[in-house]
């Protein structure tokens, strides 16, 4: 039998080592075949949103780098383990790329699972999952939101038996020991995760500050021409005109630059409110908006902040039910909680594909309800309140019947492999091949 490990963790993180040596000796003495991948020193990019390894190369990644190896390991594979600190309630983002790039293993088209619209399997079998995350110090909030995301890539990609582990800072070496033992044995009794639901939201009622600057992070790869930067430049465009000063950055273009980077955690200090609009992968944020969410974190922790922005989130998603980005949106929550912001709560969108980046303003009958929902939104957060659950609802209605949307899309996407000759290799299973 053989296990792969994808190991989220960072340089020196001592909690990180204790776990990945534990359960690498369960697993060896138990007589399992361990591949480790240590993450940090992988050369991994960012998922791009192009979804060209399911119209262009189905079913391998358009960039060659360490993701394509991993990902035919995965295949090869009888059980996958993740290890990462317990970031916000999820992933890391070292860990959190690799996660992202997981989607070549599955397909395109849609099917229904468990009542709710998912991508179908490429490959017939996929390995059972272990997913470990470790803690400083007790955080009941953070714990079940990462418990909820564990379940949630358990459903993602297929596996069949699921366990999900919390380990804290201060327990001993033989506790981590026997924590290993335990889980390969739930994982061999054929023990399969339970749905934990995600903790209420904390939002505030009002905010104590006045709200003269506000501003807009724009979490997807296209940039300007993403839905996020549709919904959000709607919302700020409202903002701008009851004469707020209003600015936005494209982290995907500032993350990798020193200064840039410098320039957005001043913005941020400076800001009375925040809004973070991103598309959702794998349930979660893109790793690189992770990473940015990291930094700023350290940074305001680091300095001891006592005045607190409104942060609020804008999520869509690919998927015609809204509710998929609810473990995002937690994890913003959470995210709001720990670098010392106030929550101004979120509003989420499915089916953002077909908004497709276009100015809202310009948009047709369809985006109506998305405006409303925009509209009201800025009427609270221009006076320091939190979005209203009427805007929440608004945002979250369906554009169209889910039935309709996972029969369009499937002639969608092979009306997007055509321009590359895929149309018939949509359904390939490349790693399978690489397996035998």
């Amino acid at each position: 039998m053989k296990a792969i490990i994808l190991d989220g963790s960072q340089a020196n993180d001592m909690t990180g080592e204790r776990v990945r040596e534990a359960l690498m000796m369960e697993l060896q003495t138990r007589g399992w075949e361990v591949e480790h991948f240590v993450l940090r020193d992988s050369k991994i990019g960012n998922c791009a949103g192009d979804f060209f390894c399911w119209i262009r190369n189905p079913g391998i990644c358009q960039v060659n780098d360490d993701n394509r190896r991993i990902g035919a390991a995965m295949i090869g594979s009888n059980l996958m383990v993740y290890l990462t600190p317990v970031t916000f309630g999820g992933y890391s983002s070292t860990l959190k790329r690799m996660v992202d790039h997981q989607i070549q293993n599955i397909s395109p088209f849609f099917a229904r699972v468990g009542g709710e619209t998912h991508h179908k399997k490429r490959y017939e079998k996929y390995p059972d999952f272990l997913a470990v995350g470790w803690m400083d110090k007790p955080d009941a909030h953070a714990e079940v939101v990462f418990r909820h995301l564990v379940k949630r890539t358990a459903i993602n990609f297929y596996a069949v038996k699921a366990v999900c582990g919390v380990v804290l800072a201060s327990q001993t070496d033989d506790e981590i020991a026997a924590s290993a033992g335990n889980w390969l044995s739930d994982l061999r009794s054929g023990q399969s995760l339970q749905t934990v639901k995600l903790p209420e939201s904390g939002k505030i009622p009002c905010s104590a500050s006045e709200i003269r600057r506000a501003l807009l992070l724009v979490g997807s790869p296209k940039t300007r021409e993403s839905t996020s930067n549709s919904l959000g430049g709607y919302l700020f465009e409202q903002l701008d005109a009851q004469s707020i000063q209003t600015e936005t950055v494209y982290l995907h273009t500032t993350v990798r630059s020193p200064d840039k980077m410098k320039a957005l955690l001043e913005n941020v200090d400076a800001a009375d409110l925040i809004t973070l609009a991103f598309p959702l992968y794998v349930d979660s944020l893109p790793a690189l908006v992770i990473e940015a969410l990291e930094r700023i974190a350290v940074h305001r922790q680091s300095r001891g902040q006592t005045r607190r922005p409104l942060f609020t989130a804008i999520s869509n998603c690919g998927f015609p039910e809204a509710d998929h980005n609810a473990t995002a949106l937690a994890i913003c929550e959470t995210f709001a909680k720990q670098a010392q912001f106030e929550w101004g709560d979120s509003l989420a969108m499915g089916g953002g594909g077909m908004v497709g980046g276009m100015p809202l303003a310009e948009g047709s009958g369809r985006t109506i309800r998305i405006r409303k929902s925009l509209q009201l939104a800025s009427e609270a957060l221009v006076h320091g309140q939190a979005i209203p659950k009427a805007a929440q609802d608004l945002m979250s209605k369906p554009v169209v019947p889910c039935w309709a949307y996972r029969l369009l899309g499937g002639l969608g996407w092979k009306k997007m492999a055509k321009p590359y000759s895929a149309g018939k290799l949509l359904k390939r299973q490349p790693y399978l091949i690489e397996a035998k």
